[in-house]
């Protein structure tokens, strides 16, 4: 888990210009918005391989892939804007972040958790 959202996070700032592309219209301060989400992925990342920042990290990394999530929307219902995907590896997409929601909260869990024990 922190080397995919480590990877993520990163590829934000080497990439940027993908995430700009994705973000609605209607949000505020697209750059921004694309470097601030990039550092807590990666904060996030790194933080789930502490013990005792696990929980937080995980509950931060939840919050995070719900703030994203509106990108994923924006994707799946502007395809046309999104010529290089498939209409259903958008809609795919977006079902998927689903599994990256429990893979993060799992990590909030005492079973996870060896501090909490």
């Amino acid at each position: 888990m922190a080397a995919f959202f480590i990877n993520i996070g990163v590829n934000h700032f080497v990439n940027p210009d993908f995430y700009l592309s994705i973000m609605p219209p209607a949000f505020p301060m697209h750059v921004e918005a694309v470097y601030v989400s990039g550092f807590f992925e990666v904060l996030g990342g790194v933080c789930v391989l502490i013990p005792r920042l696990r929980k937080i990290a995980g509950w931060g990394l939840v919050a995070l892939l719900v703030a994203v999530y509106p990108a994923n929307i924006y994707m799946a219902i502007t395809p046309d804007a999104f010529p290089d995907f498939p209409v259903a590896l958008l809609y795919v997409r977006l079902a998927f972040q689903f599994v990256f929601f429990y893979w993060a909260f799992s990590v909030t869990r005492p079973a996870y958790n060896s501090v909490d024990k």
